[in-house]
């Protein structure tokens, strides 16, 4: 779950890139499932960018689709 100080620091970060895989995987959890707006407690438009990054990024072979 997101805390005030690391939502702010979400918040402005102006372009989510799908190459920033670091960034990225705040958003997933063990298992590399994309976590709900309500636990990382985003905006809907950030967490639909966020949303299209990580699957973005799967398919580039830059995040995992399953975790092992």
């Amino acid at each position: 779950m997101a805390y005030q100080s690391e939502r702010e620091e979400i918040e402005h970060k102006k372009f989510v890139d799908y190459k920033d895989v670091v960034y990225l995987r705040q958003f997933t959890n063990a298992h590399a499932k994309i976590m709900a707006k309500k636990r990382t407690g985003v905006s809907a438009s950030r967490q639909r960018e966020i949303a299209n990054a990580i699957k973005r990024a799967r398919y580039m072979a830059l995040l995992p689709y399953l975790s092992a």
